[in-house]
């Protein structure tokens, strides 16, 4: 069992949901990143999504994709990053890394480098927001071959056959999205969420995270109510954007507080 599935089965044990907190790699800074990583590790953040920027994302809203817009001006790259896991590694932080983005950037990579590299730095998974069930065997197979958990996701439009054979591929957990959207949107109807989670995990026999429209403490508690995972990027996003490259000290208190609304 890799770090994902262990901190999932943690906090399960715990009887609350798992925090998994999103960070766009290189936003403000590739040299603050590792401080923010750091900093959601302490605050209480189960597992990091740390998100590899893209010129041109399809699910991300305004705050990610201005921060993307930042990461990319300040000159992150995925091999930029990994050295950002890497630092991060050896500084001891032992949070499981779950590498977070779109598959133009592994591609050009090499499926098979990037996972080689991402293993050794030590991410812990990867989730790849584009690339559909039936597009995913080869990398799947080689991040298998690495040791990375795969978390694919599921829309809310996913129907629960299509699920169900989604569900399979997963090594860590499942992402469900919880509405037709992009990341940061307001208009949430988080109780159906959560329902949608438990009708997910009975599906697929997966622990269910469920992200998009999550902003504070009790949004969080009312997906945790049903879901194994509750995901947080664009609030967090934000802080980062108004607080810059002393962002650290903001970050830890507000995963904290939102950790407290993952308790059942």
């Amino acid at each position: 069992m890799g770090r994902i599935a262990e901190a999932m089965a943690r906090a399960e044990s715990e009887d609350r949901a798992a925090l998994i907190i999103y960070l766009c790699g290189g936003d403000p800074s590739l040299a603050a990143t590792p401080a923010l990583i750091q900093a959601a590790a302490e605050g209480g953040a189960d597992i990091v999504e740390l998100g590899v920027p893209f010129s041109d994302p399809t699910a991300d809203g305004p705050a990610i994709q201005k921060a993307s817009e930042r990461a990319l001006a300040g000159g992150a790259t995925m091999a930029g990053l990994l050295a950002v896991v890497e630092q991060v590694r050896a500084a001891g932080c032992e949070v499981p890394i779950l590498l977070f983005g779109y598959y133009n950037p592994i591609l050009a990579m090499g499926e098979a480098a990037l996972c080689e590299r991402a293993a050794k730095a030590g991410v812990d998974g990867l989730l790849v927001v584009d690339l559909p069930l039936e597009e995913a065997p080869p990398l799947r197979e080689q991040s298998a071959h690495a040791g990375l958990d795969w978390v694919p996701l599921v829309a809310p439009t996913t129907g629960l056959d299509r699920a169900e054979a989604i569900g399979a591929t997963a090594t860590g957990f499942v992402y469900s999205v919880s509405m037709t959207g992009v990341t940061g949107s307001a208009a949430t109807n988080l109780a159906s969420a959560a329902d949608r989670a438990a009708e997910l995990a009975k599906a697929t026999g997966q622990r269910i995270a469920v992200g998009f429209g999550i902003r504070e403490a009790a949004d969080a508690a009312v997906v945790a109510a049903q879901a194994a995972g509750v995901v947080v990027g664009s609030a967090v996003v934000r802080t980062i954007e108004r607080e810059g490259e002393d962002a650290a000290p903001a970050v830890r208190d507000q995963v904290a507080a939102l950790a407290a609304g993952c308790r059942r």
